[in-house]
């Protein structure tokens, strides 16, 4: 897959919460998306795309052969790290219960569809990438809420990958497809 892969990862996490939280924890689809968590506007779930990381359990070396003639040099495999953040907009004393509610279901929802398969991408996709919840300290998580004048809310911190993008390099090669041997006999 090419480079769009990266937002399709996004837009698919997405598509998958509202498919499974609309209209039983969040009321509309349009309430969840693709934010950061300083400027969610009035969503109900955010979805921030924080970090981007080589794999580690994936690498891959050497050329790829396309046909008889070309080549197209090794994808690289990518891990996706997220940031998901409940917003009420309701009264203070149900705020946080509804928030905890929300990522409750988040967390079932990321559980029960923890691969990404093919269909849910569509053509050009050859991997199914894993959605896994990640155990990071309380520090990590407050420093890497580090926007002004917002105070901290309790999020869900996920990883997604290995996600795959291909080469669009290509080299033209040559290859060997006739092979002739002469023997000759020596004499002494």
């Amino acid at each position: 897959m090419g480079y769009g892969i990266v937002a399709e990862v996004g837009e698919v996490l997405v598509k998958l919460l509202s498919e499974n939280m609309v209209p039983d924890v969040i009321l509309s689809p349009n309430n969840i998306g693709l934010c950061s968590p300083e400027e969610h506007g009035d969503l109900n779930l955010g979805v921030f795309l924080f970090d981007i990381e080589e794999s580690e359990e994936v690498v891959t070396q050497g050329m790829v052969s396309k046909g008889l003639r070309r080549q197209t040099y090794p994808s690289v495999f990518l891990d996706l790290y997220y940031m998901v953040t409940a917003y009420s907009g309701s009264d203070l004393k149900f705020r946080a219960g509804e928030e905890q509610k929300i990522l409750g279901k988040v967390i079932q929802v990321f559980r029960d569809y923890s691969v990404l398969s093919e269909q849910m991408f569509g053509e050009g996709v050859s991997f199914p990438a894993r959605i896994e919840l990640q155990k990071l300290e309380q520090y990590e998580k407050i420093r890497m809420w580090n926007f002004s004048n917002i105070p901290y809310k309790v999020s869900l911190f996920y990883r997604v990958g290995p996600i795959e993008i291909t080469s669009a390099k290509v080299k033209e090669v040559a290859r060997v497809t006739d092979v002739a041997f002469t023997v000759q006999e020596q004499k002494r």
